[in-house]
């Protein structure tokens, strides 16, 4: 794993955003709103055979309300879960996938 998807601090503000500061230096802060529309489960965003096919579909669920976290594990040394204000909580969000979400945020 390469710095640019090292995490040396997480902090999670459970009503506002996840903020990350990366071994390379750069700092990131993503809305939760975001993280969870966001959320990489295969309930989320559809689970894909090895061809890249949607073999189930994708759940909608509406996000009118406030998003809130009621807080967050690591996953190994790879990887953040993070439980829902909805209970919400199979998504594992790599730290490569949250720092691309980083620089697409940007």
């Amino acid at each position: 794993m390469d710095s640019r998807s090292t995490p040396v601090r997480l902090h999670l503000k459970k009503s506002e955003a996840l903020e990350i500061t990366w071994a390379d230096g750069h700092e990131s802060i993503l809305p939760l709103r975001m993280l969870r529309r966001m959320c990489p489960c295969a309930g989320c965003q559809g689970e894909r055979d090895l061809l890249g096919r949607q073999l189930l579909p994708v759940v909608k669920t509406s996000f009118d309300g406030p998003i809130t976290a009621l807080g967050a594990e690591l996953v190994g040394n790879y990887a953040l879960r993070i439980e829902w204000a909805d209970h919400h909580q199979s998504g594992i969000y790599s730290f490569e996938y949250l720092r691309s979400l980083a620089g697409s945020h940007q």
